[in-house]
């Protein structure tokens, strides 16, 4: 049997194969072959780790999640004033780059599906739930420092800013004319900027 150190690493590269499958083919299209031959790995070996299918595309979908959350975790931990970091969280969600632009396409696809699955809806709903908590604190912060002026609950704030980039980076991924990333970028820049000058509540 493998050491639990390389165990973990070729999970995770499963995990990381199958997430690359899914924003290049859809959910609906993924094959455990297709994973197993992205993470260079027998189709046994995937189902060593994942009995089913279900098994691995909602352990992939916690590895998205927790990926994103650690690519980040400077921004959460810094020391920059609340605003500052607001900031820094649109720029490090706006849909370019590679890897950025593979986690949105895995989440819509995630989006898609949970419509009609409510296994999927249970999962969309605790990493959502995650998220939102996340970015609701720095909101948190920025109204106890002064930072932000702008009054209402910060979970209510948080959810402005975060369906704003969601509702943006998708018309980004279909290829809007009207929808750049500079464009979005600019939006959502300004929404942040407001919250030091007004009340958005």
């Amino acid at each position: 049997m493998p050491r639990p150190s390389v165990e973990a690493e070729r999970k995770a590269q499963i995990l990381a194969s199958t997430c690359k499958v899914i924003a290049a083919e859809g959910f609906r299209h993924l094959r455990v072959s297709d994973v197993a031959k992205d993470a260079g790995v027998s189709g046994g070996t995937v189902h060593y780790y994942f009995e089913t299918k279900r098994e691995l595309t909602d352990a992939a979908f916690e590895h998205c999640f927790e990926v994103s959350v650690t690519r980040r975790r400077w921004i959460l931990e810094s020391d920059e004033p609340p605003l500052t970091r607001l900031r820094m969280v649109v720029e490090s969600y706006l849909p370019e780059g590679a890897e950025t632009v593979e986690a949105w396409k895995v989440w819509v696809e995630l989006w898609v599906e949970a419509i009609r699955n409510p296994e999927l809806q249970e999962l969309n709903e605790r990493f959502y739930g995650e998220w939102r908590d996340i970015v609701a604190s720095i909101f948190r912060a920025g109204q106890a420092s002064g930072d932000i002026t702008a009054s209402g609950d910060p979970v209510e704030l948080a959810n402005m800013l975060v369906s704003m980039l969601d509702g943006l980076a998708l018309q980004v991924l279909a290829g809007s004319q009207a929808m750049t990333v500079d464009t979005m970028r600019t939006i959502c820049l300004r929404f942040v900027d407001q919250l030091s000058t007004a009340s958005v509540a």
